[in-house]
Parts: structure tokens; sequence; C-alpha cells
């Protein structure tokens, strides 16, 4: 089953790749704003449906929720912003990498000390090399690009 969820991330990591992709092309023409608004009201289109015959839950418990658990709205939102408005500037790799070293820094801090309910995972030595390999693997994928920018 593990194995199984794994492909199932990459599968997701791909679909991100591509989205981040073409959401830049079209943030070029059609505007940052207007492409974030046009991906969230898909997006909302589509689960509204999914909910209506799909769903097994009870939406209305989200008024329940601890409020701060809310916020995590306005993090989906800001990811997608500013994706869509580096990947025009740095490319998808950089803009991924950079968004993968953000996340890795972000689940360390989150595991290390079991914050919003999560089990404790503490910091090793393995988590901090996989954290400075990301960090190296950026600067020469800046690098690179930087010469592909200049023409070689």
């Amino acid at each position: 089953m593990a194995v199984l969820l794994l492909l199932t991330a990459v599968l997701g990591g791909t679909m991100l790749s591509a989205q981040s992709s073409i959401n830049g092309s079209l943030s070029t023409k059609a505007g940052t704003y207007e492409t974030t608004f046009l991906t969230f009201i898909t997006g909302a289109l589509i689960l509204f449906l999914l909910v209506l015959f799909f769903g097994n839950g009870d939406i209305g418990l989200i008024v329940e929720a601890p409020k701060w658990q809310l916020s995590a709205v306005w993090f989906g939102v800001g990811y997608l912003f500013l994706t869509i408005l580096a990947v025009p500037q740095i490319g998808v790799i950089a803009t991924n990498i950079s968004t993968i070293i953000g996340q890795l820094g972000a689940g360390i801090m989150i595991d290390h000390y079991g914050w919003f309910g999560g089990n404790q995972i503490l910091f090793d030595w393995k988590r901090g090399l996989a954290f400075l390999l990301m960090l190296i693997a950026l600067r020469f994928i800046y690098i690179a690009d930087k010469k592909q920018v200049k023409g070689g």
C-alpha cells in the first residue's frame, strides 16, 4: 500500500509541474490573478460536484473546526499564486525545487515538534543531509538555467 501511495504522490508531482508550466504561460497572457482565479473557480466547481454526488462527510462541520485549521486555505492560495508568478521568471524546475525545499524545511520543523497534531519525528542527520542536497540541487539548476538563458 505504501508503494502505491508513493506512486500516486509522484503522479501528483508530475501533475503539479504540468500545471505550473501551463499556468505560467497562461498568466503571461491573461494575468497572474486571473489565472489563479480560473484555477480555483474550476477546482471549486469540480469539487462541488464531487461533494454533491460522492461526499460522505458533513461539510457543515467545517464551521465547528478550530479557526486556526481554516488558515490552510490561505496557504493553498498563496502557493498557487506564487508559483504562477515565479514560473515565467525562473522556470518550472527552479520553482518546483524551491517549493520542495520550502516543503522540506517546514516539514522538518512540523515533524520535529509534532505541530498541528501530527506525530513527532525527530530531526536527524539524514533529514539534514536531504535538505542540504536539495539546496545543492537548486544551486546547480540555477547555474545551469542562467547559462542557458545567456546562450551557453
